[in-house]
């Protein structure tokens, strides 16, 4: 069945006449006559009896009259939802963002967010960077927010900036008081690194494996606060992003000498088509980029 030959099956129902059907569709009444029969022919069976100038449903055309009432109300329905979206931003949204990202950068200003869009429902997911690419590949996830690059031929990667990397010390640390470190400065240091799986993680290791430090890994963990619980405490060191150091309380924060950075983006699935919401969303990344502290600390060269 049509949608269109239900709405004339409707039409008809409803006026009574194919005469008077056909002037309210604005259409000839043979092209209403040969709908109605094409679609009789498909359920096998007449639906209207025709008594002279007027009609009436057979049993089938009342069995089939409001089933068909309800598709085509579904449909208005669909299609008002698609227009809602085309002149506004609504509907759902659903962002993933790893963990060193959503308490720095995203928490702090997602009610701004919210409150730009009230009719849009935005739904936050923090995860490591392989469940949120698990997440978007399954639909689960519109977009996300991660440390570049990501390799996988099904994800689409862009980048949104850089942002610089820092070492944090005990306040009382030997090299506290230089103004900048090289990853050389610190060599048989002890360091104190999220779990694998973290974008964070393979940030240190690659800065790590370029200018060949001996630095060793002695604790792991899921959480960036107890990592600074041991920074204070003397324990160790560790390496953290520029939007992560406001939150080093009594951890002294040196800049790298050797501009290290990472970068961030945000993620979609290739196949997914990009919404409006989508496109705002990250509108909003950007400016929030532009407004926040990190574009008052040094910039890396690309």
């Amino acid at each position: 069945m049509e949608i269109h030959q239900l709405r004339y099956f409707c039409a008809v129902a409803l006026a009574g006449s194919f005469t008077r059907a056909a002037e309210q569709l604005g259409i000839a009444q043979p092209s209403l006559s040969q709908q109605i029969r094409a679609l009789e022919k498909q359920v096998g069976t007449a639906l209207f009896e025709r008594l002279g100038r007027s009609i009436r449903l057979t049993s089938y055309g009342e069995a089939l009259y409001q089933p068909a009432l309800a598709i085509l109300r579904q449909v208005t329905d669909a299609q008002t939802a698609i227009s809602d979206l085309q002149q506004g931003v609504k509907g759902r949204l659903r962002v993933g963002v790893i963990p060193t990202i959503m308490p720095y950068f995203i928490a702090p200003h997602a009610g701004d967010f919210a409150a730009l869009f009230p009719q849009l429902d935005v739904q936050f997911v923090e995860d490591t960077t392989p469940h949120l690419l698990e997440s978007l590949q399954s639909g689960d996830l519109d977009i996300a927010v991660a440390s570049l690059p990501v390799r996988n031929r099904d994800i689409v990667c862009s980048e949104l900036f850089r942002e610089p990397l820092y070492i944090a010390l005990a306040q009382g640390h030997r090299l506290a008081a230089h103004p900048e470190l090289d990853l050389q400065d610190l060599r048989d240091e002890r360091l104190l690194l999220l779990k694998e799986g973290h974008c964070l993680h393979e940030n240190a290791l690659v800065a790590c494996s370029r200018h060949r430090p001996r630095l060793n890994p002695v604790f792991e963990t899921d959480q960036l606060a107890s990592i600074f619980q041991l920074v204070r405490s003397g324990f160790g060191v560790t390496m953290i992003p520029a939007m992560a150091a406001a939150h080093a309380i009594g951890c002294k924060v040196v800049p790298l000498q050797s501009g290290g950075f990472r970068r961030i983006g945000y993620l979609r699935a290739r196949r997914h088509i990009v919404s409006r919401s989508m496109r705002e969303f990250v509108a909003w990344l950007r400016t929030l980029e532009q407004q926040s502290n990190l574009r008052n600390l040094p910039r890396v060269a690309s």
